[in-house]
C-alpha cells in the first residue's frame, strides 16, 4: 500500500460522509474499524448513483475480497470527512479501488486504503464478469 495517492487532487471523485457519535472510541477519535465502512460506504453510494441502478438488484453483485489502509491523522465525529474513489484497476471479474478520506476541504488524507471488489452470481456465488452497468460508470474513476 506504500504507492497510495495522499493528495486529494489525485481522486477524481469526492463524496461527503458525516461522521456519527457511535464512530468515535473511548480515545475521541474514530475507531480503526469504521474507517473500513467509509471506505465501502463511499464505493458502493457512488455505484448506485453513478448505474442510476439498486446494485443489489444486479444479477451479479461486488463482494468484497480484500480491503486495507493506512491511518495518517485522526478523523474525529463532529466533523465531515470527505472520501476520494479513483479506480487503480478493473479485471474480468474484478475492481481495484484506491480511496482517500480526508477532513472537509483537506488537500492531504487523513487515510488512504485499498478496496477490492470481486463479482459473483448474486444466487450461485461463481465468479462472473463485472457487470456492464458497473464498467460503465468506473470511467468516471479513472485517471488519464
Amino acid at each position: 500500500m506504500q504507492d497510495l495517492p495522499t493528495d486529494r487532487a489525485e481522486y477524481p471523485v469526492i463524496r461527503a460522509i458525516t461522521t456519527r457519535w457511535m464512530d468515535n472510541d473511548t480515545y475521541g477519535h474514530v475507531n480503526n474499524v469504521v474507517y473500513y465502512s467509509y471506505f465501502d460506504t463511499a464505493v458502493n453510494a457512488f455505484l448506485i448513483e453513478a448505474t442510476g441502478t439498486d446494485i443489489r438488484q444486479l444479477p451479479a453483485i461486488g463482494i468484497v475480497a480484500e480491503s486495507g489502509c493506512r491511518y495518517l491523522s485522526a478523523l474525529s465525529f463532529p466533523e465531515t470527512v470527505e472520501a476520494g474513489l479513483k479506480l487503480e484497476k478493473l479485471g474480468r471479474s474484478s475492481v481495484i479501488y484506491r480511496i482517500g478520506l480526508f477532513r472537509a476541504g483537506a488537500a492531504s488524507a487523513a487515510a488512504v486504503g485499498r478496496f477490492v471488489h470481486v463479482y459473483v452470481d448474486a444466487a450461485t456465488r461463481a465468479t462472473v464478469p463485472v457487470p456492464e452497468a458497473i464498467r460503465a460508470a468506473l470511467a468516471r474513476l479513472s485517471v488519464p
